[in-house]
């Protein structure tokens, strides 16, 4: 990549491929904490857009400064999965983060029977139950915390679209899946899903996400290299940023105003002379 003047206090967007065994907070801390550095202040607004399983990798978009605000369009996209799952035995947290807790029958089986029931029952508007291994929240708390408390969580069900789901590998009771879907699929309710529909259980025992959006795993870099490139690449100072920022902010006002102006109703009326007297 150049080596471009970066402005991350007004805001710059980053494709990362998330390491294995990282959460995305901990690849938000460490980009945050090489700005604080570079830039000599104590605050610098760095957030994510879609959160990534720490035993997951792939597409991880890290959002600095003022562009923050647009975290919420980023991780609208379409995303993109390869999630391998094992059938025939289940864990609580629905991958490897927790032990199988449970084994089942899975020889019964067949490709056949796995694509037809991903057509018939995983294909466009299903509803999903998210994991209690999730941050969804609970009475104001992440329902993971009281998951592994061994507190029981009762989560509502989501509607959401799968809009591909494509057999890549069927070497049973391994079964590795591309799932194209909307934005709150939870892959591993998705295992522990199709495990029950095909009279058995399942859970995750790897996931990739390979795109949000129009950004691929192509377009990343990983999380080393983007810390190396920070450290290296020129930027603007915050002072100068602010300053920057500032300026852009009148010419937009002015902007605005001149567009929210009436338009002029033409000439002036004549003024009236007064009459001679008779």
């Amino acid at each position: 990549m150049k080596n471009i003047e970066l402005n991350p206090m007004a805001g710059e967007v980053f494709h990362v491929d998330k390491p294995l065994g990282k959460t995305s907070f901990a690849v938000v801390k460490r980009v945050r904490g090489v700005l604080r550095q570079r830039l000599g202040v104590p605050n610098v607004k760095v957030g994510h857009a879609g959160t990534l399983d720490p035993l997951a990798t792939g597409v991880l978009t890290i959002v600095t400064g003022h562009k923050t605000k647009l975290i919420e369009q980023l991780q609208a996209g379409v995303k993109e999965y390869v999630a391998t799952l094992r059938l025939g035995a289940t864990t609580p947290s629905y991958d490897l983060e927790t032990e199988v807790d449970a084994e089942f029958p899975w020889e019964h089986i067949t490709r056949e029977q796995i694509e037809a029931t991903l057509r018939e029952r995983f294909t466009g508007a299903i509803e999903q139950v998210p994991p209690a291994f999730s941050a969804c929240k609970v009475d104001g708390k992440p329902a993971y915390k009281l998951a592994r408390k061994g507190r029981d969580v009762e989560l509502r069900a989501k509607t959401l679209v799968i809009d591909e789901v494509e057999v890549l590998e069927c070497d049973l009771p391994r079964l590795v899946l591309r799932v194209v879907c909307s934005k709150g699929t939870y892959i591993r309710a998705l295992a522990r899903d199709i495990g029950e529909a095909l009279g058995s259980g399942a859970h995750l025992t790897a996931l990739r996400r390979t795109r949000i959006g129009d950004v691929t795993v192509d377009d990343c870099e990983s999380l080393d290299g983007l810390c190396a490139r920070l450290e290296a690449a020129p930027m603007v100072d915050p002072a100068t940023a602010e300053a920057l920022r500032l300026e852009q902010e009148r010419r937009d006002n002015r902007a605005r105003a001149r567009k929210s102006s009436p338009p002029p109703s033409g000439l002036p009326p004549p003024l009236l002379k007064e009459g001679r007297r008779q």
